[in-house]
């Protein structure tokens, strides 16, 4: 087999490969018998039909796969031997077979770059702060006692008041003409100043349950529907309820709701869990901060391939982000062409990342050991709450091992990096 190796850019070469004849022959021969046993023909026995017979009934279904058996065992052997490092499926054109001649395609191939990473020493770094103070834990509390208040009937009065909570029906016309969910019973609205269509309803306040509020109320121009965006209609607000939130104290009681057994321990796991983040987020902006400054010093191309593919990621993450938040992403209506293109900069910047860690940690040795891997999964099985066998089954693939091993080595040569860096 001869094969030609040609550079079309740093991202893509063209493969230029040669099967002797003898080699196509054999497998013609071979693919010739195997169709030969499965066919029946009137006037010959299975597996008894000449070959001259089966080329004529079967010449291009036999030429096209062995064509195309042929090229795949010859495209591997070629980046193989010749050390081509492909991020795409080949691009294969050729001219077909011909009898007792050698069989000649070509492969354009989109290729990992080669990049001898530059000036990562002494990167600028701002030096980030994680510290958490009393005053977030005491926000981050009052955020929890808000999200287990309740609404309570309001039974002393029956006149609404600004911050309370209104049951309404309502009644909605454009020009006199009613429009998609122009009408609704038993909705709550709160009495604060806002949008309508977020369900904020200012005007309730100072009426008496039982009374009828009109109002006028323009919707956003970009408003999601689009046969009333833009548009001015006529609410008829009919008041059955007010109703005024209940937040719980913050004592014990809560705290076992919230899974601690006394405020103090609550307070002492919310701060951990602040001080979490507050590393998290301090870490992608170090990361982030170094991706930057090390597409500045070292320019390179990147494979469209790899793009689309973190794109793909992306996205992925994404939906599943929504569907955590109780989101039903087939019902959103989203572009995803659109949020491709919105991604593509981010992409482009993400994979250049990863190639340039990648790079300086085979210049500078950076590897993950298996030690490394091992206090790593203590680590997530604790975060998880997760005995560590159960996150160790997690890691049993080799696929699984090695992804765990390139995540580990990057975080090495970010740390790496970091001990290099110049803070200001």
């Amino acid at each position: 087999m001869k094969v030609q190796v040609e550079e079309l850019s740093p991202v893509e070469k063209k493969l230029s490969i040669e099967v002797d004849s003898a080699r196509v022959a054999d497998e013609l021969s071979r693919a010739y018998t195997a169709i030969g046993r499965q066919v029946k023909l009137p006037g010959f026995r299975q597996g008894k039909v000449p070959r001259r017979i089966l080329e004529q009934r079967f010449r291009e279904q036999v030429e096209d796969d062995v064509i195309q058996r042929v090229v795949q065992t010859a495209y591997v052997e070629a980046i193989t031997q010749h050390d081509v490092e492909p991020v795409s499926q080949p691009q294969v054109t050729n001219s077909g077979l011909k009898p007792g001649s050698p069989f000649s395609f070509e492969a354009r191939v989109e290729v990992k770059p080669k990049i001898d990473a530059k000036d990562y020493k002494e990167v600028p770094l701002k030096k980030s702060e994680s510290a958490v103070d009393d005053a977030q834990v005491n926000e981050q509390l009052e955020k929890m006692r808000q999200s287990h208040s309740t609404l309570e009937p309001v039974t002393d009065r029956d006149v609404a008041r600004a911050g309370e909570f209104a049951t309404v029906d309502y009644d909605a016309t454009i020009d006199g003409q009613p429009f998609t969910g122009s009408k609704a019973e038993g909705v709550t609205a709160e009495i604060v100043p806002g949008e309508l269509v977020d369900s904020n309803i200012a005007a309730l306040e100072g009426v008496k349950v039982g009374d009828t509020k009109e109002i006028d109320y323009a919707f956003p121009p970009d408003y999601r529907v689009e046969e009333v965006k833009g548009k001015t209609a006529r609410f008829k607000l009919h008041l059955k309820g007010i109703k005024e939130k209940k937040v719980p104290d913050l004592n014990d009681e809560l705290a076992k709701e919230l899974g601690a057994p006394t405020v103090d321990e609550l307070r002492a796991k919310v701060k951990s869990n602040l001080e979490a983040t507050a590393r998290s987020k301090a870490q992608n902006e170090d990361r982030e901060a170094l991706i930057k400054a090390l597409i500045e010093r070292n320019p390179f191309e990147v494979p469209k391939a790899m793009v689309e593919r973190a794109i793909d990621s992306m996205l992925e993450g994404a939906m599943r982000q929504m569907q955590r938040s109780g989101l039903d992403v087939g019902n959103l209506g989203l572009d995803f062409m659109r949020l491709r293109d919105e991604m593509r900069e981010r992409a482009v910047q993400e994979v250049k990342g990863t190639l340039l860690f990648e790079a300086i940690a085979l210049k500078e040795g950076i590897q993950a050991t298996d030690a490394d891997m091992d206090k790593k999964i203590e680590e997530l099985a604790t975060e998880a709450g997760q005995p560590v066998a159960n996150v160790r089954k997690y890691f049993k693939s080799q696929d699984d091992r090695f992804g765990l091993n390139l995540r580990l080595r990057e975080e090495k040569t970010i740390e790496f990096l970091k001990a290099q860096a110049k803070y200001s």
